[in-house]
């Protein structure tokens, strides 16, 4: 069912908006601020007696302009004025109301002429006016941003135009101090991509807060993708304080460090050099070293050991410093009173992430026998199996038209083939993140690790 429109855009409106658009040039190759200027003739109404504006607005509100970003509020010759719409160009035109008013108010009409800049429009309308639009596709003026950088994605028909594009984000974002195109899609094992400077400092270390955290990482050598923030949240609520995770693809940490400021364990880990530095810092400068420490090993490597590399992290107690107001003696002041409080690690992991959607279903098999080496891990106060989020691609052919559950299915039959289990699909949790494309959904499925899986002799 199509949805219908609240609103009715009027023709003569449509008419009005198109004299402000700014002038097209598509054969323009170098951006050239100077050609975008546009001179609108107008007619003002011109105050004697400034104290009648504010009852002429309430009163004639139908007769002043009215056209996003333009003030209708303007000086001519030291004396206040508005702005009437642009189908006045005389007396007349007005209603027979507001004539009265000029008369009441002492209001003259003087013509106005406004000067309209690049600096007037917004991104996509200088783009739209330099770039010929490529089917029914809108022309690229959209980004992802990662703090001061703005991060583009252009199709191969849109990539000449890189320069322009990357210029007119600069001007029109103040806080973007540098922007990139992906020059291809992601090719190696670290999951980052190489990528061209369009305009801007050539600096690509960038901080960006998440989740009430401060990340730092360098966006060329690392994978970190702004639009997952969401999902990152989604996964997060569901881990308990004193719970424990694995982190298998963990990146710069925007699972694990949030998690750890709420007195989750998180033992994360990252093949990419540049990420496991990175994760270190952003544990250090987040404090939460207590709660999450980094590993930088294979993330099959990572699964098959997880058992022993808990073990290991689990000899000690975390020793956790709270600081909390309390009363006096007096009982009349507050005073900030310092505590540790020792919260033991469980044996046992809780919960894993693998958000490595291209490959990641592809280390299921690593779970099966996970615990076999410490059957008796299952005599554990409060033990539980383990919960599996992994993300994972489901791509169709463009000719498909595959319904959500066909989509499930097809996955739940990778995951029951990798595990050699067949799971209960009932029970299972698949959630939709995102359309990469229009053929390529991304989904994060959540099961937990059967115990004929956890326990399998290998």
């Amino acid at each position: 069912m199509k949805r219908l429109s609240r609103f009715r855009i009027l023709p003569e409106y449509k008419s009005i908006m198109s004299n402000y658009r700014p002038p097209v040039n598509h054969d323009m190759q170098t951006l050239d601020r100077s050609f975008f200027k546009k001179d609108i003739p107008l007619i003002a109404a011109k105050f004697s007696k400034p104290q009648y504006l504010p009852k002429f607005i309430k009163l004639c509100a139908d007769e002043i302009i009215n056209v996003p970003n333009i003030k209708h509020i303007v000086t001519i010759n030291d004396s206040k004025a508005i702005l009437l719409k642009d189908s006045i160009t005389k007396l007349e035109d007005c209603s027979p109301e507001t004539q009265e008013k000029f008369k009441e108010f002492g209001i003259e009409l003087e013509p106005y002429t406004l000067h309209l800049d690049y600096w007037f429009w917004k991104s996509d309308e200088i783009l739209n006016a330099i770039i010929p639009k490529v089917g029914n596709e809108d022309v690229p003026s959209g980004f992802t941003a990662a703090g001061h950088l703005a991060h583009l994605n252009l199709r191969d028909e849109y990539k000449k135009y890189g320069k322009i594009i990357g210029e007119v984000i600069l001007d029109k974002n103040p806080a973007i101090k540098t922007v990139v195109d992906k020059k291809n899609t992601i090719k190696n094992e670290f999951r980052t991509f190489p990528i061209e400077l369009l305009a801007g400092e050539e600096n690509y270390v960038v901080e960006q807060t998440e989740s009430g955290c401060k990340f730092t990482f360098d966006f060329s050598k690392v994978y970190w993708n702004s639009r997952l923030a969401r999902e990152h949240e989604r996964l997060i609520e569901k881990f308990g304080p004193g719970e424990v995770v694995g982190d298998v693809m963990a990146g710069v940490g925007p699972f694990a460090v949030p998690s750890g400021k709420k007195g989750t364990i998180v033992l994360a880990n990252d093949l990419n050099p540049e990420s496991y530095k990175y994760l270190q810092q952003n544990i250090e400068q987040n404090k939460v070293e207590s709660f999450v420490k980094a590993y930088n090993i294979d993330g099959r490597k990572f699964i098959e050991d997880a058992a022993q590399i808990l073990s290991q992290f689990a000899q000690r107690p975390i020793e956790k410093r709270v600081t909390k107001r309390v009363k006096d003696k007096s009982g009349h002041k507050s005073i900030k009173q310092t505590e540790t409080i020792t919260v033991q690690v469980p044996k046992f992991y809780h919960h894993f992430v693998m958000n490595l959607p291209d490959s990641a279903l592809t280390f299921l098999d690593a779970y099966i026998g996970l615990y076999s080496k410490t059957p008796e891990i299952k005599d554990e106060p409060g033990f539980k199996l383990p919960w599996i989020h992994v993300h994972c691609f489901e791509k169709f052919e463009p000719q498909e038209e595959p319904t959500d559950e066909e989509l499930h299915r097809r996955i739940w039959v990778k995951i029951c083939k990798l595990v050699n289990y067949e799971l209960d699909m009932s029970k299972m949790e698949f959630h939709e993140v995102r359309m990469v494309s229009p053929t390529k959904p991304m989904f994060c499925v959540s099961f937990q690790l059967p115990e004929e899986v956890a326990f399998r002799n290998v």
